[in-house]
């Protein structure tokens, strides 16, 4: 029974911690949405600006 009323408790505990964190993003607030790449190529040289190295080119396999 003790082990049921922790339990209890600590599920409430989370749903109030949740909604406080929730109540506290105020309501204009807006995800950044990126469009989405016209080709994987523009991707991955974005992705590789962004971890600040160049991308590496592989040659064809004959």
């Amino acid at each position: 029974m003790i082990r049921l009323l922790l339990a209890a408790s600590l599920a409430l505990l989370a749903y109030r911690l949740a909604r406080k964190m929730i109540d506290e993003v105020p309501d204009n607030f807006d995800p950044l949405l990126l469009p989405a790449p016209r080709s994987d190529r523009e991707a991955l040289r974005r992705q590789s600006a962004a971890m600040g190295v160049d991308p590496k080119r592989q040659s064809p396999k004959r």
